[in-house]
């Protein structure tokens, strides 16, 4: 099991993530996207980076809006693999 962070190096993991804040237990973002076609074609570049990390993060749509929650559920909050995701998708438009 993922080995959880603690307050301080989340602090300061997400200082260095634009667009990112941490909710709890959880690191989320939320984009937006001209339509539901553009935030659907945004969804779909998710799944071979995520099938990749073999971390899958939380998926909210809502028309053109996208929030995309990650935490490690089996470890109980946020990991180092949430915070190596989160790099990933920020870097996907």
């Amino acid at each position: 099991m993922a080995q959880l962070l603690t307050d301080a190096e989340i602090q300061a993991k997400a200082s260095r993530l634009s667009g990112w804040t941490v909710e709890g237990s959880k690191l989320q973002t939320t984009r937006k996207f001209k339509d539901f076609i553009a935030a659907i074609e945004f969804v779909n570049k998710l799944v071979e980076p995520a099938e990749s990390s073999g971390h899958h993060p939380d998926i909210e749509i809502s028309y053109n809006k996208v929030i995309i929650t990650l935490t490690t559920h089996d470890a109980g909050g946020l990991t180092q693999k949430d915070f190596e995701v989160a790099e990933i998708i920020s870097q996907i438009s």
